[in-house]
């Protein structure tokens, strides 16, 4: 019975990897990308928004300890108040338009009494890597117009931590959270990036570019790649349910060599001398007396 081979393990195994397999690119892959072109699309639209939109307060936009969210990052707000460079960090390990950079955060105490991080810009490293020398944010009251961004995680956790050779705290990541465990300052959520020809800027980061990226595509080929899995065990399933299978064929070889295995000596000799003797040939028999 053809359906048998249905139950060969090997057979039994290419089914569980493909279903895996199309599994992954229906329920995971293709999902992840399509989520993924949705939060590009909605940077994009936020990032283009905000190109026009006049600033406003920043509680007016995001409420006091709230956390930035899709709604809300790069919106631009504007910011009263004065920095405190005494509890600035230096985030390294950063690529700004491909090179390597440093980004200066500094914490800044509103009006209201709340404290924000500011991110100020970045800087290109220095010789053998360290940081370069930069202009410290200006004293005294300043009105700033920022973007706001949510923070980044760093998956370890990481905190900041002193640099030798400038003097200055490091950390991974920019994250609201690791400086204010620096600083002991109740720093709210997320922190704000500054627009050039600001106060205390640096060099402004840059905007992202508004693509929408190749994750569409590719979640196109993650469903494309699933059904090409299964159309493929479709195919094999119904070539092996004809005559001439590869694993019938397999099958029936395995049978006669085990049939062959278990003939004697003797009658495979015999079988040999029958294929090897011409036909109407008298058999050459070697009779004993």
């Amino acid at each position: 019975m053809r359906w048998k081979f249905l139950l060969r393990p090997s057979w039994l195994a290419t089914v569980a990897g493909v279903l895996l397999f199309a599994f992954a690119c229906f329920w995971l892959l293709s999902p992840w990308q399509f989520s993924r072109n949705s939060e590009r699309e909605t940077q994009n639209n936020a990032i283009e928004a905000s190109l026009t939109a006049q600033p406003k307060p920043v509680n007016t936009v995001l409420a006091p300890g709230a956390e930035p969210d899709a709604h809300t990052e790069w919106s631009r707000v504007t910011i009263t108040g004065s920095y405190l460079p005494e509890h600035e960090v230096v985030a390294r390990l950063r690529t700004v338009q491909g090179e390597a950079a440093f980004e200066v955060l500094t914490p800044f105490r509103a009006e209201d009494g709340q404290i924000l991080l500011i991110d100020r810009g970045y800087v290109r490293p220095a010789d053998k890597g360290a940081v370069s020398p930069y202009a410290a944010p200006p004293a005294g009251p300043v009105q700033l117009i920022a973007r706001i961004r949510a923070d980044e995680n760093d998956p370890k956790g990481r905190d900041a931590f002193p640099d030798p050779a400038s003097g200055k705290l490091q950390s991974y990541d920019v994250d609201s959270r690791v400086v204010a465990r620096s600083s002991g300052l109740p720093i709210r959520p997320g922190y704000f990036q500054l627009d050039q020809d600001q106060p205390g800027v640096l060099t402004a980061l840059p905007l992202p570019q508004l693509d929408s990226g190749p994750f569409f595509s590719y979640a196109l080929q993650w469903i494309a790649f699933g059904v090409m899995a299964l159309g493929a065990l479709t195919y094999f399933t119904m070539r092996e349910l004809k005559p001439g299978g590869v694993l019938a064929e397999m099958g029936d070889r395995a049978k006669a060599k085990k049939a062959r295995r278990r003939k004697s000596v003797a009658e495979m000799l015999a079988e040999d001398d029958d294929e090897n003797t011409p036909a109407g040939s008298p058999r050459n028999h070697t009779a004993s007396h």
